[in-house]
């Protein structure tokens, strides 16, 4: 078939001019590996959100009072008995009801003394906080009702202060309120969280647990209060009833009152890096235009060359079309092959850098395919012009042409 001649004749154009045709398909190749690695980056991204907001658990909620003021008046704070009130109001619906509270201290062990993050959970903790325990055990419901200084060590520290990852049993000292106060290790975990979650919650910062009746005194006036619905999908109904609880409890407007979910903050975050991806393919994408203008640069300088070719084909009873078809077909390849240059290329820059970050990357098929097809398209395009040029030559005196 005629299809097939043109292909071959235009891999033996190709092949005859290697160095030209490489540096042709460049623009292809550059254009095609930015706009796949961009957006194969951005939807990592968003997976990489997505499945940090679900180890969190998308039932996580906080609510805090909106104040109009420059400042917190007792009314828009919460103490330990409202959130106990709360809990009780909300029945099953609430797993955890607390204050997140966290302090970055001092611990000590003997002469040593390391700088690491103390966060307190309340009853409940593993609703909270589900840790991947290697040693020992998690806090629970009678550390914290009864205030015991119990303490879950992280393995790094633990290894930095004692030598060894297994130190349940052995006792620390934090500084809590200026005063040292000393702290049983009744459990070691190892931390899952991923690169990306370690940087959000400030880089190599270790982080130690306890009962947080000991971080928060009943008199305690807190900004916030954390919850854990029990059914991620009633949030809505849980939202209305919680600030209409609050709004009659504390006597404020529900304007005043808001509740945020990791829900919400999720659909957020990826819908901000879905737009921000998508600007910055399009802007990458403006490269296969100059990749473009490439091939129909070296296009224009081929039919030159061959413009004896050319006339000999149409003496010898080639139409308009054949001549117009040959040379549309080797632009279309020169883009094409660009094109999954390029393509093979963005996936490769993308798996390094997942390999490197320890994430697992999402690449999506539909890319690729739009990716190639519309590097064959841009060749089409630009290809058009030389390929009208070609076609239209005189025979007579395009075989006088030297």
């Amino acid at each position: 078939m005629l299809i097939f001649e043109n292909i071959r004749l235009a891999a033996s154009s190709i092949r005859a001019n290697k160095m030209r045709s490489f540096l042709t398909m460049l623009g292809m190749i550059i254009g095609i590996s930015s706009v796949i690695a961009i957006v194969s980056l951005g939807d990592t991204m968003r997976s990489v959100v997505a499945n940090e907001y679900k180890n969190v658990g998308l039932g996580l909620a906080y609510v805090y009072i909106n104040s109009q003021e420059d400042y917190l008046g007792e009314n828009e704070l919460f103490t330990q008995e409202e959130a106990d009130r709360l809990k009780e109001a909300m029945g099953d619906s609430l797993r955890y009801v607390g204050f997140n509270q966290s302090t970055r201290t001092d611990l000590s062990v003997g002469r040593r003394t390391s700088k690491i993050s103390v966060t307190g959970l309340a009853e409940n903790p593993t609703a909270m906080k589900n840790l991947n325990i290697i040693y020992g055990r998690m806090l629970n419901d009678e550390d914290v009702q009864k205030k015991r200084h119990h303490l879950v060590l992280q393995k790094e520290t633990a290894v930095n202060m004692f030598g060894t990852e297994n130190a349940v049993g052995e006792t620390v000292k934090i500084k809590l309120n200026n005063n040292l106060e000393e702290f049983l290790v009744v459990g070691v975990y190892q931390n899952t969280d991923s690169a990306l979650m370690k940087a959000l919650q400030g880089g190599s910062m270790e982080t130690a647990y306890i009962p947080e009746s000991i971080l928060v005194s009943p008199d305690s006036m807190m900004w916030s209060v954390y919850m854990i619905i029990n059914d991620a999908s009633q949030m809505d109904l849980m939202k209305e009833r919680i600030v209409s609880y609050f709004s009659r409890t504390k006597n404020i407007d529900r304007q005043s009152i808001v509740m945020s979910s990791a829900s919400e903050e999720m659909n957020m975050v990826d819908s901000m890096l879905g737009s921000l991806s998508a600007v910055v393919g399009a802007i990458a994408a403006i490269s296969l235009v100059v990749g473009g203008i490439g091939i129909m640069n070296i296009m224009l300088v081929s039919v030159t060359e061959r413009t004896r070719e050319i006339g000999i084909r149409k003496a010898l009873g080639a139409k308009t079309k054949d001549i117009l078809t040959q040379f549309l077909v080797e632009a279309a390849m020169i883009s094409a092959a660009g094109g999954m240059i390029g393509t093979a290329l963005g996936i490769s820059v993308v798996a390094i850098g997942g390999m490197a970050f320890g994430i697992t990357t999402v690449v999506k098929f539909q890319v690729i395919v739009i990716a190639v097809v519309f590097s064959a398209m841009v060749g089409l395009g630009f290809g058009l012009y030389p390929a009208r040029k070609a076609a239209k030559a005189d025979p007579v005196i395009a075989l006088r042409y030297e």
